[in-house]
């Protein structure tokens, strides 16, 4: 895959041979969301150019972590999915998510939010241990980006785009980053109109106590 040789032998070593390179990561993020066509990942990466997202794909397909597979009829063509091999990644991105949500900040000017970076943020931020005994079903949109997500019983399924019949609808801004850091309470956040929300307000809570930067 990459020339970049370290020299060690040493499994970190090893393993940033193979997923150090700019982008891979990133590519690796929004395929464990779910397996997506070409387009739907170059537009999901804000930034990356064509030439070098092709060059990824096949790097990542060589070292096995990628795959391409006949798209489910009625469409046509190939989506590109993780490898059993990509998906032990997960706890990794997960846990470099959790620690760059800590160091997130405000946006940046050039900076753009994309559902896989939001559904990413639900994954990494998620607290199963806050979540025993919870069956909610939550829709939160940020612009016209709309991520949903289940929460039943410690567990969490974040899908992009609506869910039927959701506990309670979110809309936020960056706002919403503070509310999970617990900068700002959930009245807080409603009162100076920082966040809206359809449905029992007393789920905000929950969702504050279940998704926690």
């Amino acid at each position: 895959m990459s020339k970049r040789k370290y020299r060690q032998y040493c499994g970190f070593a090893r393993a940033l041979e193979v997923i150090g390179e700019r982008w891979v990561l990133m590519i690796v993020r929004d395929l464990l969301v779910g397996p997506k066509r070409f387009g739907e990942i170059h537009r999901g990466l804000p930034g990356i150019p064509t030439n070098i997202l092709t060059r990824r794909l096949n790097e990542l397909e060589e070292a096995q972590i990628v795959e391409r597979r006949l798209a489910v009829r009625p469409s046509r063509g190939f989506i590109y999915a993780l490898t059993s091999a990509g998906e032990e990644l997960n706890d990794v991105v997960i846990a470099i998510g959790r620690w760059g949500a800590k160091r997130l900040g405000d946006p940046r000017a050039d900076e753009s939010i994309t559902e896989d970076s939001i559904a990413t943020a639900l994954r990494s931020t998620f607290r199963p241990k806050n979540a025993r005994g919870v069956n909610t079903r939550y829709l939160l949109k940020v612009g016209e980006i709309e991520v949903s997500a289940h929460v039943h019983r410690g567990s969490l399924a974040v899908k992009r785009g609506p869910i039927d019949n959701p506990d309670l609808i979110i809309e936020a801004g960056p706002a919403i980053r503070g509310l999970m850091a617990h900068e700002i309470t959930p009245k807080e956040a409603i009162d100076r109109r920082l966040v809206r929300v359809t449905g029992n307000p007393a789920l905000l809570d929950l969702f504050v106590a279940m998704f926690q930067i």
